[in-house]
């Protein structure tokens, strides 16, 4: 377990150049192509101006705008999703519009977003 931890650190402390060398070995040697990290990456680095980077967008924070009719069940769902006590869930209620949970996936965004509407939340992406 100990190593995990070791190599985790390692990962999060590399620099832009050690990402991009380490995709290319990635690609190169295993077949394997980290997407997310070549687009987080490259996007930036290309120059593609504002609306290149806005159409490339990797992170997504989720906020909600209004708790709607079924407060409770959206104070439950907040609690649920973000770990936070029933009390701190309700702050972060009570507190719309309110960030629940910041730079997530596209995907876990759009899940989160659609979780929270069906318990009766409006919501919104950034």
């Amino acid at each position: 377990m100990a190593d995990l931890k070791a190599l985790a650190e390692e990962l999060v402390n590399l620099t832009v150049k050690d990402v991009n060398e380490l995709a290319d070995i990635l690609k190169e040697e295993y077949g394997i192509e980290p997407a997310a990290a070549a687009v987080a990456v490259a996007g930036p680095a290309a120059g593609g101006g504002e609306e290149a980077e806005a159409a490339e967008q990797t992170e997504f924070d989720v906020i909600l705008k209004a708790a709607g009719g079924s407060k409770l069940a959206v104070v439950k769902l907040v609690k649920e999703l973000t770990g936070l006590g029933l009390k701190e869930a309700k702050a972060v209620v009570d507190e719309a519009p309110k960030a629940i949970k910041e730079k997530v996936s596209k995907d876990e965004a759009e899940a989160l977003k659609s979780q929270l509407e069906e318990a009766g939340a409006e919501v919104e992406l950034k």
